[in-house]
């Protein structure tokens, strides 16, 4: 099991929006070429969605550089803990169960949502080589699972994830925000991709 802290930044845009080039903000000398990857989740929850109300997320994701189990913890408003297991099988690891048993209350934990996403992934990067922020434009088709099925759900998402490398990335987070705002993009609907589709 390992665990990092998670800061990241969320924005909504639409069809027509042109990322633009973040290159040459505050100790950024390079921005790399995209990379796409096609990402495959299926997030767990207790029936009543015990985790979802405690802004806890607990996902099994293949595609991406990290495939596996994945459980976000909040911190702050734009800060989680995120614990990995390896990918397994399609039951939740023990020790993911264990660490959210306070919430669920010994309750089965489901298969909830589904998430396939089209992820395009840009790096900026310091004059030493240090990744400062991975920029993750995502198409997002969701949809739930179990008695609430429903119709999935499409959007266009923009991730903004400090390097875990990167030190302080107060002032490049809000400098890429305010470029990420000025081409047209907005904020999120949800602090989570799976957030929004439960509460539809």
């Amino acid at each position: 099991m390992a665990d990092h802290l998670e800061i990241e930044q969320k924005y909504e845009a639409d069809a027509h929006f042109v990322l633009p080039a973040l290159a040459g903000l505050p100790g950024v000398a390079q921005q790399t070429d995209p990379e796409v990857y096609h990402l495959d989740a299926t997030y767990y929850d207790t029936e009543d969605l015990a985790l979802q109300r405690a802004k806890v997320t607990l996902r099994r994701r293949t595609g991406g550089s990290d495939a596996g189990w994945h459980l976000k913890l909040p911190v702050s408003i734009d800060t989680r803990r995120e614990v990995r297991e390896p990918l397994g099988g399609t039951e939740v690891p023990l020790g993911l169960v264990v660490r959210v048993a306070d919430l669920t209350a010994g309750g089965p934990l489901i298969p909830v949502a589904s998430l396939k996403t089209e992820r395009t992934v840009r790096r900026l990067i310091s004059q030493a080589g240090v990744m400062l922020a991975e920029i993750a434009d995502d198409q997002v088709t969701a949809r739930r699972l179990g008695p609430a099925r429903g119709e999935p759900l499409s959007w266009r998402e923009i991730e903004v994830e400090a390097g875990e490398a990167a030190g302080d990335a107060t002032d490049l987070m809000a400098a890429v925000g305010r470029r990420l705002r000025d081409a047209g993009a907005g904020p999120a609907k949800s602090a989570s991709k799976v957030g929004r589709i439960l509460s539809s």
